[in-house]
């Protein structure tokens, strides 16, 4: 783009004139943007000869990679405007976290994740580690960096940290029970997270739940999902896991009192109490 230059000796004219240029410049960058995305999704569409079914769920794995990575561009602009280094340092942690809980534990040949074997960590410790870095990372370091951009102190800051990862955790905990409670929506035979609290919970009580577990080695898919719900649903790791999602609930709370009174607050709060009725 041609460099913009002062005519009339203005310097009114002149600003007015350079932001223009920038108005332009960021149109013509989304615009292309957005042309990559659907140029990339045309060329690749229809490539290879594939069974319809395979071939539509390829085109949409091609979709979500290409929208995950322009909405994630988008994002990092963003975050980048707020002239803000420390909270650029902060969510690019967090990014790092998240990248990271992709490769703790055993994992089939598709990346999906697997119990660790039998002795090597404690199921509490194992299910938190993978948590914290896939969910509750991200929620706390958002909760500290917008503290940060607040203006408030850095005691302040760590409790709003504590507050976005117990929260996390909590509402993981909901999500590992559904399908293990009466009147959930799941469907008998179908996939369910295999590293999930109620399954980690019950391999600590009962290793022999390990062969047929090990048999997701290579695939997940090769697991007898309807077996292992059966048998989980019958143990003590359903009551565990409840037990761990209340923990994380009065924890998230404790922090909470440490703000003053608000109706943000109360509104949180009511998050909470949501979740334990659930």
């Amino acid at each position: 783009m041609a460099a913009t230059t002062c005519k009339h000796g203005d310097l009114l004219y002149c600003l007015f004139q350079k932001q223009q240029d920038i108005l332009m410049w960021k149109k013509w960058r989304r615009t292309k943007q957005l042309e990559f995305c659907i140029g990339m999704v045309n060329i690749c569409h229809g490539l290879y000869p594939e069974p319809a079914v395979l071939n539509d769920m390829t085109f949409g794995n091609k979709i979500a990679l290409l929208s995950g990575d322009y909405l994630l561009a988008n994002s990092c602009m963003e975050l980048a405007a707020l002239r803000n280094q420390d909270l650029v340092e902060l969510m690019s942690s967090a990014v790092r976290d998240l990248a990271e809980g992709e490769f703790v534990g055993r994992r089939d040949q598709q990346n999906n994740p697997l119990p660790s074997p039998q002795g090597v960590s404690d199921a509490t410790e194992d299910w938190t580690l993978r948590n914290v870095l896939s969910a509750g990372s991200l929620l706390g370091k958002s909760c500290q960096g917008t503290l940060k951009l607040a203006g408030h102190g850095t005691e302040l800051q760590e409790q709003g940290y504590k507050f976005g990862k117990h929260l996390a955790l909590a509402w993981q905990a909901c999500l590992d029970l559904e399908p293990f409670i009466a009147g959930s929506q799941y469907a008998s035979g179908s996939m369910f997270n295999l590293t999930s609290a109620p399954v980690l919970f019950h391999l600590e009580h009962d290793p022999s739940l390990f062969t047929e577990i090990d048999k997701g080695v290579e695939s997940v898919q090769n697991v007898d999902y309807d077996k292992v719900h059966s048998i989980v649903s019958k143990g003590p790791g359903i009551s565990q896991t409840k037990q761990l999602q209340k923990e994380h609930s009065q924890k998230a709370m404790e922090v909470l009192q440490v703000f003053r009174e608000s109706d943000a607050r109360t509104a949180l709060s009511n998050i909470i109490v949501a979740m334990g009725d659930l």
